[in-house]
């Protein structure tokens, strides 16, 4: 709807500027048939609107017939001869109208120009009008196609998007599963609680995720959700940390999971079954950047582990590319040390 009324608002548009533009043209003979300020004379107005007439023929059987319909399509020899033909049998016309309406003076023959130069005046003139309908119609269809190309590009960015959060969902939904599928061996009570803890999470899944952007205090709360289902299969030896200062009443906007793959990434190679681990989730707002800090311990699996098949960060990269072209920064690595693994990104989201 919106873009049918801007569509129309551009059409408005320019039809006043072409209303204003040849009213402007045919108003230029009242300036010279009144120059001593009196009455006019619409008759001997009427005789001299000949030329804007001329120019007027010229520009619009160009703008709607020959532009459109030979040299958009490619036929520019034949767009040529053609408007060579146009211009001489219009000027030809001129010369004839204004012989019979507005004929010369008599004055000595040394006194007056040529005829022949009246005529090459009004045909350079056609010429030109010619050529400016020619500009306004070449840069109405360039910033058509640019428009169409935009419009072509924003599809296939939200197909591509679409496509991914669909990637997505079976992907959470995998590790989530694999997750309560090993508590069921050693803790069918924590189990059964996991489940009860997923079940919150799909509604967001089904509902949150279908839309482009979703609150971040939302977003903020199913993560949390999701943090505290992955802690009931730990062990006692892994510590895991969470700082979200997020105000609860924010009005930010952020892409919905954005963030989940990076926490899962972080539970997959941060928690070793033998040695202490850790893992460290921290969130900030501030002058319209939202911060996210997730470290853990470097415990990289092996690769007859299939879990996830690697695809959660790749999917965060494509997907930031897509919603915040140039409005993100992303730092990963490991430590010299390469017991700690740390991912770092910072999103603008002051242009939403």
């Amino acid at each position: 709807m919106m873009k049918q009324n801007s569509h129309t608002a551009v059409k408005y548009a320019e039809l006043l500027t072409h209303i204003i533009g040849w009213g402007i043209v045919f108003c230029f003979p009242v300036f010279f048939l009144n120059k001593g300020g009196g009455p006019i004379d619409w008759r001997d107005y009427f005789r001299h609107c000949g030329v804007p007439l001329s120019f007027f023929i010229a520009f619009y059987v160009n703008y709607f017939g020959f532009i459109p319909k030979m040299l958009f399509h490619g036929q520019t020899k034949r767009f040529l001869i053609t408007n060579i033909l146009f211009v001489v049998g219009l000027s030809i016309l001129l010369s004839v109208w204004q012989n019979i309406n507005m004929p010369p003076p008599k004055r000595p023959h040394g006194d007056m120009p040529p005829d022949w130069l009246f005529f090459a005046r009004d045909l350079l003139s056609m010429v030109l009008t010619i050529g400016l309908a020619c500009s306004i119609r070449l840069i109405g269809r360039w910033g058509q196609i640019e428009s169409e190309k935009q419009e072509a590009e924003k599809d296939r960015t939200e197909s591509e998007l679409k496509n991914l959060r669909n990637q997505l969902n079976p992907h959470f939904l995998l590790n989530t599963l694999n997750n309560i599928y090993a508590l069921i061996a050693f803790d069918a009570d924590k189990a059964q609680e996991a489940v009860q803890e997923l079940s919150k999470l799909l509604r967001h899944l089904l509902y949150d995720n279908q839309q482009q952007f979703v609150s971040l205090a939302k977003e903020m709360d199913f993560i949390y959700n999701y943090i505290e289902l992955m802690r009931i299969r730990l062990s006692g030896n892994v510590s895991v940390e969470t700082h979200i200062n997020i105000d609860k009443d924010t009005r930010t906007l952020i892409a919905p999971l954005i963030y989940i793959s990076l926490i899962e990434n972080a539970f997959k190679h941060g928690i070793s079954s033998s040695a202490p681990s850790f893992i460290s989730i921290s969130f900030s707002e501030s002058d319209e950047l939202v911060e996210c800090i997730i470290s853990n311990s470097y415990h990289p699996k092996g690769n007859q582990d299939k879990s996830g098949s690697g695809i959660g960060l790749e999917q965060v990269r494509k997907r930031l590319e897509l919603i915040y072209p140039g409005k993100y920064l992303w730092k990963k690595g490991v430590s010299e040390d390469g017991k700690i693994y740390t991912s770092k990104i910072i999103i603008n989201t002051a242009t939403q």
